[in-house]
């Protein structure tokens, strides 16, 4: 059996789900356009950099999660997919997934967005597993707190995250013949490494050089 492991935003997508959630809910007037539009490029800024503060860059991304109900979002989420997702998958990237998952290999998203936003986008590749950052949900009430549950899966938090899915399946990296993770980021070195095929997938420039220095694969799903 091998691991085929797959960045979302900016590889299997040909943009960032994140980032579209925000033009999302701008467009239903439910966050500010000025200040929201601000702190995304910030945000995307010191993420290019390698300097992102994940915990700070999660308490403004997941506060309007805590401000509508599931039911709520989960309408919301419906339109949002149609609007925004569907629009930005292209059919390389579906053939990629399709043909790993035709070889029988154990395939997963791993992304630093949060599970809310990036569930239904697994369901719509066919992929069976996400770890993704996760938000936390008051028990209670079963509404978002806006604040993150667990270790983000982002940088190294992602061989964290990996590594603790595989042991609840009875798996290590052992187990695995050959072993796969797709990404555009060099944020995504440290999984990049761990994997016995790194492909960079439309990298970015440092990445792009890590790969020429390494000979790594690298190809264009756009």
């Amino acid at each position: 059996m091998n691991l085929a492991l797959f960045d979302l935003d900016n590889t299997l997508l040909t943009g960032d789900s994140d980032f579209e959630w925000a033009q999302f809910l701008i467009s239903k007037g439910v966050v500010d356009r000025e200040l929201q539009e601000a702190k995304n490029i910030q945000f995307y800024e010191q993420y290019k950099a390698g300097t992102l503060d994940i915990h700070e860059f999660l308490a403004f991304q997941l506060a309007p999660l805590a401000r509508h109900g599931r039911a709520e979002l989960d309408a919301w989420h419906a339109e949002y997919m149609a609007r925004h997702i569907r629009p930005i998958i292209g059919e390389a990237a579906r053939a990629l997934v399709r043909q790993h998952l035709a070889n029988g290999d154990l395939c997963a998203i791993v992304t630093a967005t949060n599970t809310f936003v990036t569930g239904p986008i697994a369901g719509e590749f066919g992929i069976p597993h996400l770890i993704g950052t996760i938000p936390a949900v008051d028990v209670a009430s079963g509404q978002f707190t806006g604040a993150p549950a667990g270790t983000p899966a982002f940088r190294e938090g992602k061989i964290g995250r990996v590594d603790a899915w595989l042991e609840e399946r009875g798996l290590w990296w052992g187990s695995f013949a050959e072993s796969w993770f797709y990404s555009d980021s060099h944020n995504d070195l440290p999984l990049l490494e761990k994997v016995s095929t790194p492909v960079a997938v439309d990298a970015d420039e440092t990445l792009r050089r890590h790969c020429l220095a390494h000979g790594w694969q690298q190809l264009s799903l756009r």
